[in-house]
């Protein structure tokens, strides 16, 4: 079966072609799903029962169920764990901001980055979500909380550029104009730096801004913590990144996790000032998640001293707004407790 909400307008116009029905329906087809956000071809009103039977034999329409929703009672922050169709879990969160609504998304189900800090990478790496699975987070957030989302970050679990054509085509059906019509202006994109896809990102001019995780300034210290560094080094990162902004004119993002005794130093800001020397960027600067297998911790401030010290060497930063303290909203952390439960009952069954 043809997962058909991940299918581009031309390719649903080749297989309504192939069913041989006439132009025209793939473009109603194509806006039921992507408008009307259906999650049935049975609610297709304007489709005879021949063709809705039809769509039903070759298509499916894939669906999100939630498995766990915690709400903030500090913020309006929502966090979901959402069981794909195959049984496996991924995490999404809905924040709101004076401007509106806005998700982080996962993109992949775990991680194969191995940073140190990360909640995401502990539960390991499954597979890629297909480009549905990423529209669908969004459409079910929607559906729940009965709000309409305006900003989309690609920062849950997964590395969005790991994931990169599955990534692309979900760029690609969420901006189409004859369908959901999206600018991509309202989306970031967070990597760990895998630089041939920044580039091959870059040649694309989406319009998206790119966020770059770097959490250290040193390519011996980064090794410690991101294995990414040791295939592309700080340096190479830093001419894709300047590249990137060659390209798309779009200001690169650069995210620094504080971990207090690890990288909150004076000397890690003149390291961090240096490294960000003639880049047109804005650090954003985050008090690392606690992870009770991770021996990592920062306050919001020590976050700001941090700050000060980068605005004295003249870096421009901010320290991130904290959304959903109470409810874990840090990517990862559901799913990893859900693996370990479902383990001891598969455990204790056998």
């Amino acid at each position: 079966m043809q997962d058909i909400l991940s299918m581009k307008f031309s390719e649903l116009q080749m297989a309504i072609k192939e069913l041989q029905e006439p132009d025209y329906r793939a473009k109603q087809i194509y806006h039921w799903l992507h408008v009307r956000k259906i999650q049935e071809f049975s609610q297709m009103t304007d489709l005879s029962s021949g063709l809705k039977l039809k769509l039903a034999s070759n298509f499916e329409i894939k669906k999100l169920v939630i498995a766990k929703k915690l709400e903030s009672q500090i913020d309006d922050t929502v966090k979901y764990l959402y069981q794909l169709p195959d049984g496996q879990y991924i995490e999404t969160v809905l924040m709101h901001y004076q401007h509106g609504w806005r998700i982080c998304i996962s993109t992949q189900v775990g991680c194969k980055m191995g940073c140190q800090f990360c909640a995401s990478t502990i539960a390991g790496y499954v597979r890629n979500l297909t480009a549905s699975e990423m529209l669908l987070q969004i459409d079910e957030t929607e559906r729940n909380a009965n709000i309409k989302i305006s900003g989309i970050v690609l920062m849950g679990i997964g590395e969005p550029l790991d994931n990169f054509q599955n990534v692309t085509r979900f760029l690609e059906l969420l901006s189409d104009s004859k369908g959901r019509k999206m600018s991509l202006r309202h989306v970031t994109i967070s990597t760990c730096g895998i630089v041939p896809k920044i580039r091959e990102l870059a040649e694309k001019k989406t319009g998206l801004t790119l966020a770059v995780s770097l959490h250290q300034a040193s390519d011996s210290q980064r090794n410690k913590i991101m294995p990414v560094n040791k295939k592309y080094a700080l340096q190479e990162l830093m001419n894709a990144c300047q590249y990137y902004f060659a390209m798309t004119g779009r200001r690169v993002t650069y995210e620094y996790a504080v971990m207090e005794g690890e990288n909150d130093s004076f000397a890690n800001a003149q390291a961090l000032a240096k490294l960000l020397k003639n880049q047109q960027a804005h650090v954003n600067l985050i008090p690392v998640n606690t992870v009770k297998e991770r021996n990592y911790h920062a306050t919001r401030q020590s976050a700001k001293r941090f700050m000060q010290y980068l605005e004295k060497l003249g870096v421009h930063a901010t320290v991130r707004r904290t959304l959903g303290n109470d409810i874990q909203a840090a990517c990862g952390q559901l799913r990893h407790e859900i693996n370990i439960k479902n383990s001891c009952l598969n455990f204790t069954e056998k």
